[in-house]
Protein backbone atom coordinates (compact mmCIF):
# COMPACT_ATOMS: atom_id res chain seq x y z
CA UNK A 1 0.00 0.00 0.00
CA UNK A 2 2.89 2.38 0.18
CA UNK A 3 3.42 2.33 -2.98
CA UNK A 4 -0.25 3.60 -3.89
CA UNK A 5 0.26 5.79 -1.02
CA UNK A 6 3.14 7.26 -2.94
CA UNK A 7 1.72 7.57 -6.17
CA UNK A 8 -1.19 9.27 -5.00
CA UNK A 9 0.79 11.63 -2.92
CA UNK A 10 2.77 12.47 -6.57
CA UNK A 11 -0.90 12.67 -8.18
CA UNK A 12 -1.93 15.02 -5.54
CA UNK A 13 1.19 17.40 -6.15
CA UNK A 14 0.76 16.92 -10.02
CA UNK A 15 -3.34 18.50 -9.73
CA UNK A 16 -2.01 21.38 -7.30
CA UNK A 17 0.89 22.37 -9.60
CA UNK A 18 -0.79 22.56 -12.40
CA UNK A 19 -4.29 24.24 -11.32
CA UNK A 20 -2.28 26.81 -9.02
CA UNK A 21 -0.58 27.63 -12.52
CA UNK A 22 -4.18 27.86 -14.09
CA UNK A 23 -5.65 30.07 -11.47
CA UNK A 24 -2.81 32.61 -11.95
CA UNK A 25 -4.09 33.11 -15.57
CA UNK A 26 -7.83 33.59 -14.61
CA UNK A 27 -9.43 37.29 -14.62
CA UNK A 28 -12.09 37.79 -12.40
CA UNK A 29 -14.38 37.23 -15.20
CA UNK A 30 -13.05 33.29 -15.70
CA UNK A 31 -13.20 33.05 -12.21
CA UNK A 32 -17.15 34.16 -12.04
CA UNK A 33 -17.35 32.22 -15.01
CA UNK A 34 -19.28 28.55 -15.10
CA UNK A 35 -17.53 25.20 -14.50
CA UNK A 36 -18.01 21.48 -15.18
CA UNK A 37 -20.37 21.99 -11.97
CA UNK A 38 -23.86 23.03 -12.75
CA UNK A 39 -24.03 24.93 -9.97
CA UNK A 40 -21.14 26.11 -9.36
CA UNK A 41 -18.94 29.05 -10.82
CA UNK A 42 -14.94 28.40 -11.36
CA UNK A 43 -14.01 29.69 -8.01
CA UNK A 44 -16.68 28.40 -5.92
CA UNK A 45 -15.43 25.31 -7.28
CA UNK A 46 -11.76 25.87 -6.03
CA UNK A 47 -13.74 27.33 -2.57
CA UNK A 48 -14.83 23.70 -2.35
CA UNK A 49 -11.16 22.33 -3.25
CA UNK A 50 -9.61 25.09 -0.62
CA UNK A 51 -12.28 24.65 2.38
CA UNK A 52 -12.37 20.72 1.69
CA UNK A 53 -7.78 20.88 2.41
CA UNK A 54 -8.19 23.32 4.93
CA UNK A 55 -10.62 20.59 6.57
CA UNK A 56 -8.82 17.77 5.74
CA UNK A 57 -5.16 19.65 7.04
CA UNK A 58 -7.13 19.09 10.18
CA UNK A 59 -8.03 15.52 10.03
CA UNK A 60 -4.75 14.10 9.08
CA UNK A 61 -3.20 15.71 11.61
CA UNK A 62 -5.33 15.28 14.32
CA UNK A 63 -6.92 18.80 14.76
CA UNK A 64 -10.12 18.57 13.72
CA UNK A 65 -11.69 21.91 12.64
CA UNK A 66 -15.65 23.31 12.84
CA UNK A 67 -16.58 22.10 9.56
CA UNK A 68 -19.62 24.72 9.61
CA UNK A 69 -17.36 27.87 10.40
CA UNK A 70 -15.01 26.89 7.21
CA UNK A 71 -17.30 26.82 4.68
CA UNK A 72 -19.00 30.27 6.03
CA UNK A 73 -15.95 31.50 5.86
CA UNK A 74 -14.93 30.55 2.59
CA UNK A 75 -18.75 31.02 1.24
CA UNK A 76 -17.61 34.98 2.60
CA UNK A 77 -14.92 35.49 0.36
CA UNK A 78 -14.34 37.20 -2.86
CA UNK A 79 -14.05 34.82 -5.80
CA UNK A 80 -10.10 36.07 -5.76
CA UNK A 81 -9.73 35.31 -1.94
CA UNK A 82 -10.88 31.66 -2.77
CA UNK A 83 -8.76 31.46 -5.81
CA UNK A 84 -6.16 32.32 -4.12
CA UNK A 85 -6.76 30.28 -1.00
CA UNK A 86 -7.13 27.26 -2.76
CA UNK A 87 -3.74 27.72 -3.73
CA UNK A 88 -2.19 28.26 -0.56
CA UNK A 89 -4.44 26.00 1.59
CA UNK A 90 -4.43 23.18 -0.72
CA UNK A 91 -0.51 23.52 -1.03
CA UNK A 92 -0.37 23.05 2.69
CA UNK A 93 -2.11 19.57 2.72
CA UNK A 94 -0.06 18.25 0.18
CA UNK A 95 2.95 19.61 1.19
CA UNK A 96 2.18 17.51 4.87
CA UNK A 97 1.43 14.47 2.75
CA UNK A 98 4.90 15.00 0.88
CA UNK A 99 6.47 15.18 4.69
CA UNK A 100 5.52 11.36 5.79
CA UNK A 101 8.46 8.90 5.61
CA UNK A 102 7.58 5.45 4.44
CA UNK A 103 6.41 4.08 8.16
CA UNK A 104 4.54 6.79 8.34
CA UNK A 105 2.25 6.64 4.94
CA UNK A 106 2.22 2.98 5.88
CA UNK A 107 0.80 3.32 9.27
CA UNK A 108 -0.60 6.15 10.02
CA UNK A 109 -4.50 6.45 9.91
CA UNK A 110 -6.90 9.30 9.42
CA UNK A 111 -9.98 10.19 11.50
CA UNK A 112 -12.14 11.68 8.44
CA UNK A 113 -15.09 12.36 11.05
CA UNK A 114 -18.14 10.87 9.11
CA UNK A 115 -16.75 7.01 8.40
CA UNK A 116 -17.65 4.91 12.03
CA UNK A 117 -13.64 4.43 12.57
CA UNK A 118 -10.27 6.14 11.44
CA UNK A 119 -9.14 4.63 7.63
CA UNK A 120 -5.35 3.96 6.49
CA UNK A 121 -3.75 7.15 4.90
CA UNK A 122 -3.97 5.53 1.94
CA UNK A 123 -7.57 5.37 2.02
CA UNK A 124 -7.84 9.07 3.25
CA UNK A 125 -5.22 9.90 0.13
CA UNK A 126 -7.53 8.18 -2.61
CA UNK A 127 -10.52 9.82 -1.12
CA UNK A 128 -8.85 13.18 -1.72
CA UNK A 129 -7.68 12.27 -5.25
CA UNK A 130 -11.15 11.92 -6.03
CA UNK A 131 -12.04 15.04 -4.76
CA UNK A 132 -9.53 16.97 -6.06
CA UNK A 133 -8.90 14.92 -9.69
CA UNK A 134 -12.98 15.56 -10.09
CA UNK A 135 -13.33 18.62 -9.01
CA UNK A 136 -9.65 20.28 -11.23
CA UNK A 137 -11.87 18.99 -14.20
CA UNK A 138 -14.66 21.10 -13.20
CA UNK A 139 -11.99 24.29 -13.36
CA UNK A 140 -10.78 23.13 -16.49
CA UNK A 141 -13.58 22.03 -18.39
CA UNK A 142 -15.20 25.46 -17.63
CA UNK A 143 -12.13 26.77 -19.28
CA UNK A 144 -11.48 24.46 -22.49
CA UNK A 145 -14.75 22.51 -23.48
CA UNK A 146 -12.57 19.12 -24.48
CA UNK A 147 -10.71 18.59 -20.67
CA UNK A 148 -10.22 14.99 -19.54
CA UNK A 149 -8.99 14.04 -16.66
CA UNK A 150 -5.50 13.21 -16.50
CA UNK A 151 -4.82 9.46 -17.70
CA UNK A 152 -2.56 9.09 -14.21
CA UNK A 153 -5.25 9.91 -12.05
CA UNK A 154 -7.50 8.08 -13.74
CA UNK A 155 -5.24 4.91 -13.23
CA UNK A 156 -4.83 5.69 -10.12
CA UNK A 157 -8.75 6.09 -9.00
CA UNK A 158 -9.29 3.08 -10.79
CA UNK A 159 -7.14 1.40 -8.38
CA UNK A 160 -8.54 3.09 -5.63
CA UNK A 161 -12.20 2.09 -6.41
CA UNK A 162 -11.34 -1.27 -6.94
CA UNK A 163 -9.99 -0.88 -3.51
CA UNK A 164 -10.29 0.69 -0.13
CA UNK A 165 -12.44 3.72 -1.49
CA UNK A 166 -14.94 1.14 -3.41
CA UNK A 167 -17.69 1.95 -0.72
CA UNK A 168 -17.80 5.50 -2.23
CA UNK A 169 -19.90 3.53 -5.06
CA UNK A 170 -22.38 2.73 -3.15
CA UNK A 171 -22.76 5.73 -1.95
CA UNK A 172 -23.53 7.22 -4.97
CA UNK A 173 -23.96 4.66 -7.51
CA UNK A 174 -28.22 4.34 -8.35
CA UNK A 175 -28.41 0.40 -8.83
CA UNK A 176 -32.49 0.77 -8.89
CA UNK A 177 -31.79 2.87 -11.97
CA UNK A 178 -31.05 -0.28 -14.39
CA UNK A 179 -34.12 -2.77 -14.90
CA UNK A 180 -31.30 -5.32 -14.96
CA UNK A 181 -28.47 -6.28 -13.41
CA UNK A 182 -25.11 -5.65 -15.78
CA UNK A 183 -21.28 -6.15 -16.19
CA UNK A 184 -20.22 -2.97 -17.95
CA UNK A 185 -16.22 -3.69 -19.44
CA UNK A 186 -14.71 -0.37 -19.12
CA UNK A 187 -12.59 -0.84 -22.42
CA UNK A 188 -9.43 -3.05 -22.53
CA UNK A 189 -8.36 -1.58 -18.99
CA UNK A 190 -8.94 -4.55 -17.32
CA UNK A 191 -11.42 -2.86 -14.97
CA UNK A 192 -15.40 -3.65 -15.40
CA UNK A 193 -18.41 -1.73 -13.40
CA UNK A 194 -21.09 -4.11 -11.89
CA UNK A 195 -24.36 -2.96 -11.50
CA UNK A 196 -26.44 -5.58 -9.52
CA UNK A 197 -28.07 -4.59 -5.98
CA UNK A 198 -25.35 -3.10 -5.73
CA UNK A 199 -22.21 -0.64 -7.74
CA UNK A 200 -18.66 -1.66 -7.43
CA UNK A 201 -15.76 -1.66 -9.89
CA UNK A 202 -13.86 -4.63 -10.22
CA UNK A 203 -10.66 -6.24 -12.03
CA UNK A 204 -12.30 -9.97 -12.02
CA UNK A 205 -15.81 -9.77 -13.47
CA UNK A 206 -15.93 -12.87 -15.67
CA UNK A 207 -17.91 -12.19 -19.10
CA UNK A 208 -18.88 -8.52 -19.01
CA UNK A 209 -22.71 -7.93 -20.09
CA UNK A 210 -21.56 -4.43 -21.88
CA UNK A 211 -18.52 -2.30 -22.66
CA UNK A 212 -17.68 1.21 -22.67
CA UNK A 213 -15.57 1.73 -25.62
CA UNK A 214 -12.99 4.47 -25.02
CA UNK A 215 -10.23 5.58 -22.18
CA UNK A 216 -10.33 4.06 -19.09
CA UNK A 217 -10.48 8.07 -18.21
CA UNK A 218 -13.97 8.39 -20.19
CA UNK A 219 -14.99 5.37 -17.52
CA UNK A 220 -13.75 7.19 -14.12
CA UNK A 221 -15.15 10.11 -15.45
CA UNK A 222 -18.84 8.81 -15.49
CA UNK A 223 -18.52 7.22 -12.12
CA UNK A 224 -18.84 10.95 -10.70
CA UNK A 225 -20.94 11.93 -12.88
CA UNK A 226 -18.53 13.41 -15.40
CA UNK A 227 -19.62 11.79 -18.89
CA UNK A 228 -22.46 14.12 -19.64
CA UNK A 229 -23.26 14.29 -23.95
CA UNK A 230 -21.51 17.52 -24.04
CA UNK A 231 -18.37 16.39 -22.59
CA UNK A 232 -18.30 12.79 -23.70
CA UNK A 233 -15.50 12.48 -26.87
CA UNK A 234 -16.42 11.08 -30.26
CA UNK A 235 -16.10 7.23 -30.44
CA UNK A 236 -16.97 6.86 -26.54
CA UNK A 237 -20.49 4.49 -26.32
CA UNK A 238 -21.63 1.77 -24.78
CA UNK A 239 -22.70 -1.40 -26.66
CA UNK A 240 -24.48 -4.56 -24.98
CA UNK A 241 -27.23 -4.95 -22.38
CA UNK A 242 -27.36 -1.15 -21.14
CA UNK A 243 -26.65 2.15 -22.84
CA UNK A 244 -24.63 5.15 -22.06
CA UNK A 245 -27.27 7.39 -21.43
CA UNK A 246 -28.90 4.39 -18.74
CA UNK A 247 -25.50 4.73 -17.15
CA UNK A 248 -25.37 8.38 -16.83
CA UNK A 249 -29.00 7.83 -14.83
CA UNK A 250 -27.12 4.73 -12.57
CA UNK A 251 -24.40 7.81 -11.88
CA UNK A 252 -25.83 11.12 -11.55
CA UNK A 253 -22.63 12.78 -10.06
CA UNK A 254 -21.93 14.77 -7.41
Amino acid sequence: MTDLADRSIAALRAHHDELAALVATLDDDALAGPSGASEWTVAQVLSHLGSGAEINLGSVTGTPTDNQQVWDRWDAASPREQADGFVEHDARLVETFEAYDADERATRTVDLGFLPEPVPLVTALGMRLNEVAAHAWDVTVGIDPAATLRADSAALLAEHFSGGIGFLLGFVGKPDRLAEPATVALGDSGYAVVVDDGVRLVTEAGAPTATLEGPLEAGVRLLSGRLKPEHTPAGVDVSGNVTLAQLREVFPGY
